[in-house]
């Protein structure tokens, strides 16, 4: 399992350098410029101030010339000055802000692995009765309502109707619980579907009819013998989800005025801000590689048979 581990992590290094590169091309080929006086967060400047900001970022070279230099610089991890911000360093930006959305995201994923697990099993186990139809339904509002939705609604009901929790801000527990529910009711009824269907598919198993005959309990049968196995099909989402969830949202981060990641990469998209649009892509990709080998090496833990 080692060697697999460490060949999957050498991988990392191809595979984000085909990110960047891709990222790179795409960014450049977009019609604009950082630079550009109508480019939102941009100043107008003169054509003369251009060519001399453009001198100064490098922006005037070949694009090869930019991407190899920007490579050479990002791995001393210098991705140079954001145009938007033009006070503060990429750096600067994702040190502050990446472990407040880790944090947001951690807190929504494990609520909707708690959450999701529950109402899938209970679903499951009581399948075409009360518990399923209410499982089912909640999973299916999580999914179908927008994030940013959610969050309005959460503000009015229980910032305004039942003053309960803050409107929003980052400064202590109370201000976390509007934007983590919110951010993990989407995940929770993804995870509780997947839940559902895969125990459903190993409760009829003949493995779990033999170990009802021995005579064990039904929990026994539930969580030691069905479980285990039906959290393959989960696990396979949590990669990607956490990947996603833990890289900033812009909606909620906006809305709950949350100092996370999200909100600077929207700005930096809109701004064309390249350092900071390369900084958080390749942030994103890293963080996907990760969870993904994470998951893989869960595999071999939850069913023996698997060998790497």
């Amino acid at each position: 399992m080692f060697q697999y581990a460490v060949g999957r992590a050498l991988w990392l290094i191809p595979t984000l350098l085909a990110m960047a590169l891709v990222t790179f091309l795409v960014m450049h080929a977009t019609p604009g410029s950082p630079l550009d006086p109508v480019a939102e967060g941009a100043n107008p400047l003169s054509p003369e101030a251009q060519r001399n900001l453009a001198e100064h970022y490098g922006l005037d070279k070949p694009v090869y010339a930019q991407f190899l230099i920007f490579v050479g610089k990002a791995v001393r991890g210098d991705f140079g000055n954001s145009f938007v911000y033009k006070t503060r360093t990429v750096a600067e930006i994702l040190v502050e802000t990446f472990p407040v959305s880790l944090l947001l995201g951690t807190m929504a994923l494990v609520l909707a692995v708690l959450g999701g697990l529950t109402l899938g099993i209970l679903a499951a186990v009581y399948q075409n009765r009360t518990w399923d139809y209410v499982s089912v339904s909640l999973a299916t509002f999580g999914v179908a309502l927008p994030n940013f939705v959610l969050a309005v609604f959460f503000i009015i009901l229980f910032s305004f109707v039942v003053p309960l929790f803050p409107t929003g801000g980052w400064d202590s527990p109370r201000n976390w619980v509007l934007p983590t529910v919110t951010l993990a009711l989407g995940p929770l009824g993804i995870i509780a579907r997947f839940t559902r269907a895969s125990m459903l598919e190993v409760i009829r198993a003949d493995y779990t009819l033999t170990a009802r005959s021995k005579g064990l309990g039904e929990a026994p049968v539930i969580f030691k013998h069905a479980l285990k196995n039906a959290l393959i099909p989960v696990v396979t989402l949590l990669g990607p989800m956490f990947a996603a969830v833990g890289t900033g949202s812009f909606f909620v981060e906006s809305i709950f005025r949350v100092p996370g990641m999200g909100r600077f990469f929207v700005l930096s998209m809109t701004g064309r801000d390249y350092p900071m649009i390369m900084a958080v892509v390749l942030t994103y990709g890293a963080f996907l590689a990760v969870m993904n080998l994470v998951v893989d090496l869960l595999y071999g833990v939850l069913d023996p048979r698997i060998r790497y």
